[in-house]
């Protein structure tokens, strides 16, 4: 027997208007909203936190630290409005945690006098947050490869996974620019230029609303430019840097992604907390930019309203707040929005009208997602035509990490890792003896962000296996150098102050022809790693004893290549100078070690490059390339944060020239477009790939400028031999910042245009001029320069 066995659809009302799909979504929402009662009202605004059965039977609840478990024969007569990582949660077989998901819709569908089943939604930052399912690179992996196509061609992959087996929501992309990399974050986030963080999250969005499953851009806004890099902590940036930084990339995935949900941010900036923020979360958001889908709250954050930001004085103000600040949704579990609200809106502390203008939001978006149809049908694609009476025989049915993930999972890999420096060591021919030390070269989670399952869960499940292939470093390199002896030393732990292993290391490196050195990170949560939510770190030195053991392998006088595995930059000491060549890899997923190794053995030529710069000095913070003048080494500050590595720094095994600039036009209206063109040519023996970066400098500006910003950027690969003419056209609007008055203008003035390989390396200079009158722009203006090549 095939089919829907024990998944009978829910006896429930199917004659009300919201049924009809010739209704548009909000007709249909307005129709239900006048059948609904305030309980039944609030019950679609809150989630539940759960965790799908390994046996295939219906969700459980999550024991959570801020609350027992809520009791869901009492609440699912009134419906849900969403699940919280069903598959996200505990380990889960694919299939089994499907069938689970499946009979909680049932069953959810068939309490409430509606039928209306909830919306699940679950982790995907850097994959589907679930068992078994594909661990692609982290979000800073995705910056270094300037690609914004291939990260689209990851997320539709992952939407379509989740998808497959029932989930609607993505509690992904990550639009944070990095201000301070002492946050534990930056492996979550795309880089430290608005630009680049803009333009691959929109691609992500793009790939993710592709597949049918609802996009979430978080954290709506400001979170990454918390104080000192800590977690959670204040934001004191004035609005300009709020304008002109950290809006952006939300304001280019809004316009041109269409996300269909918003997460707003923990921290409060300049005393007001994202999640209170009315300014931001509606004037903003959707009066001026016009998003007309779901704002829902980052886990507990408005309960964070009364407890850590203390604006409000108990759970149904801190309700309240959110509700009329523009906050649909209360995530990850009932607890404001619930009773408390409730109480609000029935003695009229709350109007009722805050209550339905959210739930329009959310009723609207299940119609679009077909969860209010008549035919809705609770066993997703992933099961369907398999058995279902009979849980134990679906055990592996779904393979969420199949060969075309993998293969993508290789090229966004490959594509990432950043070869730093090479003094001619790499790539390496077949050394008779490799010494490969450090304590990432036998960690198989070495390659993985904090958000991936296995580490993120799988971590409070040691006896469980990762359900991925994680081959680790010292495996991919016997494997790339099969006729090399490899003596693999751990030398230290990742954050131990233990130096007793330097002696065996050291010995090691003697004996070796080449050092290779997997220093990094251990990605975890809240201080149980060195990367990760709650890892912020007090400096960008390497964790524990590294850099000693870097700097000892150095004095060994063997070539030593640091390979980084990490979820942040660090400062390298020594070994910016004297080591044979760096590689850098963050967090580069599950095929991160092959990729490494092929970049060492010159099977794949390295084109990644920095989405954040690698500093001189592990002290000197906060600092990014996007700074004024006054930000630069000077002779009033004993300090320089002139960083080793800078912003979009990466070389490869072939060089290029740029030459034969031309200024078509170097006289543009504020309103108009500047026009230049050059040739790109690989003068190397060997393919390769070039990212040409466009960066604008206003010498003179109303306010204070960055000395530079990245405007555009293509990536473009040659052949040997082969040359491009690349022309470029630069609209006025790309000089547009935000004014003394607070509007965003276009002034006249001389320009320059950089074209450039990296925010440090600018190969050719394009003297330019606005002329006429002050622009006054919005956010309809143009956003991208133009390139194209022939």
């Amino acid at each position: 027997m095939t089919g829907h066995t024990n998944l009978a659809t829910p006896s429930a009302d199917r004659t009300g208007r919201w049924r009809d799909r010739a209704l548009g979504p909000e007709e249909r929402a307005d129709a239900l909203i006048a059948e609904m009662t305030p309980r039944e009202k609030l019950a679609q605004l809150v989630g539940v936190w759960v965790g799908a059965s390994d046996e295939g039977g219906e969700v459980a609840p999550h024991q959570h630290d801020m609350d027992a478990p809520p009791d869901l024969d009492d609440l699912l007569p009134s419906g849900l409005g969403q699940l919280t990582r069903p598959f996200g949660t505990v380990p889960v077989d694919p299939a089994l945690g499907a069938l689970s998901l499946a009979r909680s819709q049932q069953r959810i569908a068939a309490a409430n006098r509606f039928g209306i089943p909830a919306v699940a939604h679950e982790e995907c930052l850097a994959g589907f947050a679930a068992w078994g399912a594909t661990a692609y690179p982290v979000p800073l992996s995705w910056g270094a490869t300037f690609d914004p196509d291939l990260i689209r061609r990851m997320a539709a992959a992952i939407g379509r996974d989740m998808r497959s087996v029932g989930v609607h929501q993505g509690l992904a992309p990550v639009l944070d620019v990095v201000r301070d990399a002492r946050w534990g974050r930056v492996e979550e986030t795309i880089g430290e230029d608005p630009y680049l963080v803009g333009t691959v999250a929109t691609a992500y969005v793009r790939g993710l609303e592709s597949a049918g499953v609802v996009a979430t851009l978080k954290h709506f806004a400001g979170y990454s430019a918390s104080r000192a890099g800590r977690n959670l902590a204040p934001v004191g940036m004035g609005p300009r840097e709020r304008a002109d930084v950290i809006l952006p990339p939300f304001e280019m995935a809004v316009r041109e992604g269409r996300p269909r949900s918003v997460m707003h941010a923990y921290t409060d900036t300049d005393g007001i907390p994202s999640a209170a923020d009315e300014a931001l979360l509606t004037g903003l958001l959707r009066d001026t930019w016009g998003f007309d889908g779901t704002v829902v709250a980052d886990y507990f954050g408005i309960a964070f309203l009364k407890v850590l930001h203390g604006v409000a004085g108990d759970w149904a103000g801190a309700a309240a707040l959110a509700l009329a600040s523009g906050v649909d949704v209360e995530l990850p579990t009932v607890k404001t929005f619930g009773e408390p609200l409730l109480r609000a809106v029935e003695d009229g502390t709350v109007p009722e009208a805050l209550v339905d203008r959210a739930l329009r939001r959310v009723l609207a978006q299940k119609a679009r997602l077909g969860l209010l149809d008549e035919d809705w049908d609770a066993v997703p694609a992933a099961l369907t035509g398999l058995r279902l009476d009979d849980p134990q025989a679906l055990r592996g049915a779904i393979d969420l990490d199949p060969a075309e993930n993998r293969a993508l999972a290789r090229e966004i890999a490959e594509r990432a890792v950043v070869l730093l420096s090479n003094d001619g060591t790499l790539p390496l021919r077949a050394p008779r003896r490799i010494a490969l030390i450090g304590p990432n070269a036998e960690a198989p989670t070495a390659v993985l962000g904090c958000y991936s399952f296995p580490v993120h869960v799988g971590g409070q499940h040691p006896d469980v296996p990762a359900g991925i292939e994680l081959p680790t470093l010292a495996e991919a390199l016997a494997a790339e150098f099969p006729g090399s002896g490899i003596r693999t030393v751990p030398g230290s732990g990742i954050d131990s102050p233990d130096t007793s292993g330097f002696t065996e290391a050291v010995e090691a490196a003697r004996w070796a022809d080449v050092v290779i050195v997997a220093l990094g990170d251990r990605a975890g949560l809240f201080g149980r790693g060195t990367s990760g939510e709650g890892c912020d770190v007090e400096s960008l030195e390497l964790p524990g004893v590294q850099q000693q053991l870097l700097d000892a392998l150095l004095d060994t006088g063997t070539p030593v290549v640091p390979v980084l595995l990490a979820g942040r930059p660090y400062a390298l000491g020594r070994a910016v100078t004297e080591a044979a060549a760096v590689v850098q890899a963050f967090f580069p997923g599950e095929a991160g070690t092959e990729a490494v190794a092929g970049v060492l053995s010159g099977r794949i030529n390295p084109s990644g490059r920095l989405p954040v710069g690698i500093p001189a000095r592990p002290g000197v913070q906060s600092s990014t390339y996007l700074a004024a003048r006054l930000a630069g080494a000077s002779e009033v500050s004993s300090t320089d944060p002139t960083p080793a590595f800078g912003f979009g720094h990466g070389i490869g095994y072939t060089t290029f020239s740029w030459a034969d600039l031309e200024v078509e036009r170097a006289v543009a209206a504020t309103d108009g477009t500047f026009e230049l063109s050059f040739t790109l040519r690989n003068t190397g023996d060997r393919s390769g790939s070039e990212t040409v970066q466009l960066y604008l400098h206003d010498p003179v500006a109303g306010v204070v400028q960055p000395v530079q910003r990245l405007v555009g950027y293509r990536r473009i690969d040659l052949d040997p031999g082969a040359g491009v003419r690349v022309r470029i056209a630069v609209p006025a609007d790309l000089a547009s910042f935000t004014g003394r008055d607070g509007r965003r203008v276009v002034e006249p003035g001389e320009l320059e245009l950089r074209i450039a390989a990296s925010s440090t390396d600018v190969r050719l200079t394009a003297a330019v001029r606005l002329d006429g009158p002050v622009r006054v722009l919005d956010h309809t203006r143009r956003l991208h320069a133009e390139f194209r090549s022939a």
